[in-house]
Order: structure tokens, then sequence, then C-alpha cells
């Protein structure tokens, strides 16, 4: 957990990736879940944050 704590704080890609990926699962679940509308609501800005975080954070360094 601290190695990714770290990883984080000096902008490593492998911790930032998977928290994109994250996002980018997240804003699907909400958009196909039938129940809150409110979340259908926000699932395509959480989908496209988390994809243009991961073409950000694909440049950061290993």
């Amino acid at each position: 957990m601290t190695k990714f704590v770290s990883g984080l704080l000096r902008l490593r890609r492998g911790p930032w990736e998977m928290v994109a990926s994250i996002l980018i699962a997240l804003g699907v679940i909400m958009l196909m879940q039938p129940i809150a509308i409110g979340l259908y609501t926000y699932s395509f800005i959480v989908t496209l944050i988390g994809t243009v975080m991961f073409i950000i954070v694909s440049h950061f360094p290993e």
C-alpha cells in the first residue's frame, strides 16, 4: 500500500494508470445500472475524466 501511495506522490505511471482504469470501469458500471438516475447522469463525465486521465498519465515516467 505504501508503494502505491509513494507512486502516486512521485507521479509514476503504474499507480495513476490504475486510478484512471478504475474511473473508466466505475463510469461504465454507473452507465449500466438501472436504479439511480443520478449515477446514470454523471456516468459519461466519470468515463470521460478517466479516459483523459489515462491519456495524460501514459506519458508519465515508469
